[in-house]
């Protein structure tokens, strides 16, 4: 039962460490979102901000507040996620970025050393295009040859430090690091919103009725994204039966699960970092294409939804082909007797898995576009005073999700009872 499966948390030492470490790092990160960037004029930068509330605004939700601030974590982990992008992408076409990818731990210690060195590059390149445009908006209070440097040094070193945050709370924390920093920017916005609302509720520019009518559509949003994310296609396993010495193996029946969304959060995260680069960086520039760019690429605008899906579709199928190969689990499969049946080993094997998965893939990237796009669009159509849409909700349940599957997975392994009752007799602590 839950509260048991939260008594048992504490019962674990080194879990119970994983998990008030991860919570010391991200409230670090809260910190860190407050403290501002050195020569900002704050009114100038809030008129800039207003003025381009759109594409600012979820730039802002997923850099936690920090980018209406302009403190020194303005910048978020979108630099990082880009650069993780970029080499994911060239891992495909480059050969030794191929190499590095199939060389076990080492090959990926390095591939992350390139990742953070594109990281700082692109910080640099962000922390410029916006440090450029505030001087062009008149929001620094100190002369722009000090201004532009500082900025750049304090938002490059402001997201170095995400980066590491994130990577320490992956290795030694609970969940992903990186998913769990953009969670922690999302919900911490959420008071203020809440605030907002009820501002606006007492003023009479929100009538309750619509306010009910957005909660309930959440809830179902919310309900449908649960179920979804537990949803999965199974496909039959059959074991042979082996002779090994005197004993027999073997015989037995199971499945291959495959998640319908098999790329969980990750497509709306790199779609949204995508589009927010050029977009926030036009945004800061008063040049009428830049201008142009900027509002195009606006949530609701209908370039900005139709870019948006696109890259998700995308990212559903590139990010399903680079963590699940299916060659691999058709040979290891064909090593251990397992064979699907109907099927040959082997390269059939891998041909059916490779056809199952796209096809659910296909209603995966289907479910994550609706989930991601319709709620943003009434949200926009509403005229809510805060952007907390369907990526903001499928990152906040999916990352929900994920911690406490590693969660369950560390009390269920150390003979704990997890969150969720099991079926049959309750598993005791020893």
């Amino acid at each position: 039962m839950v509260g048991s499966g939260f008594q048992n948390i504490f019962k674990i030492p080194e879990l119970k460490k994983r998990i008030f470490y991860t919570l010391a790092l991200l409230v670090v990160y809260r910190i860190g979102v407050n403290v501002p960037v050195p020569g900002i004029d704050s009114a100038a930068l809030a008129e800039i901000f207003n003025r381009f509330k759109g594409v600012l605004g979820i730039v802002d939700l997923f850099s936690g507040g920090a980018l209406e601030r302009f403190s020194i974590f303005a910048l978020g982990i979108m630099p990082y996620i880009s650069s993780s992008i970029i080499l994911q992408l060239l891992t495909v076409v480059v050969p030794h970025l191929e190499r590095l990818s199939k060389e076990g731990e080492q090959g990926r210690k390095k591939i992350t050393q390139y990742t953070r060195y594109g990281t700082v590059f692109l910080s640099i390149i962000q922390g410029f295009g916006i440090s450029y445009g505030l001087v062009q908006g008149n929001a620094n209070a100190i002369p722009a040859a000090m201004f532009i440097p500082l900025t750049v040094i304090t938002l490059t070193a402001g997201t170095a430090f995400i980066m590491w945050l994130g990577e320490q709370i992956t290795e030694r924390g609970i969940g992903n690091g990186i998913s769990l920093i953009i969670f922690a920017g999302i919900v911490a916005r959420a008071p203020a919103a809440v605030g907002a609302t009820l501002e606006l509720l007492r003023s009479g520019t929100m009538n309750i009725f619509l306010v009910l009518i957005l909660l309930v559509f959440m809830a179902l949003v919310v309900a449908f994204i649960i179920f979804v994310e537990q949803g999965q296609r199974r496909i039959p396993v059959q074991y042979a039966k082996r002779v090994v010495g005197r004993r027999l193996y073997g015989g037995q029946s199971t499945h291959l699960p495959l998640k319908i969304n098999q790329s969980g959060v990750i497509p709306p995260i790199f779609a949204s970092s995508i589009i927010m680069f050029p977009a926030t960086v036009a945004s800061f520039i008063d040049v009428p294409i830049m201008q142009t760019i900027a509002e195009a690429l606006q949530p609701g605008n209908v370039w900005y939804e139709l870019l948006f899906i696109g890259f998700i579709f995308f990212f559903c199928y590139f990010y399903t082909a680079v963590t699940f190969n299916v060659v691999d689990v058709a040979d290891n499969m064909k090593k251990q007797g397992g064979f699907i049946p109907g099927i040959r080993p082997g390269k059939r094997t891998a041909d059916y898995i490779d056809k199952v998965l796209t096809r659910i893939t296909l209603g995966g990237a289907i479910y994550v576009s609706t989930v991601c796009v319709l709620p943003s669009i009434m949200i926009t159509q509403f005229d809510v005073p805060f952007y907390f849409g369907g990526t903001a909700l499928l990152i906040v349940v999916g990352v929900s999700i994920d911690t406490i599957a590693q969660i369950e997975s560390h009390m269920l392994t150390r003979h704990y009872e997890g969150f969720l009752k099991k079926a049959g007799p309750s598993v005791r602590s020893r």
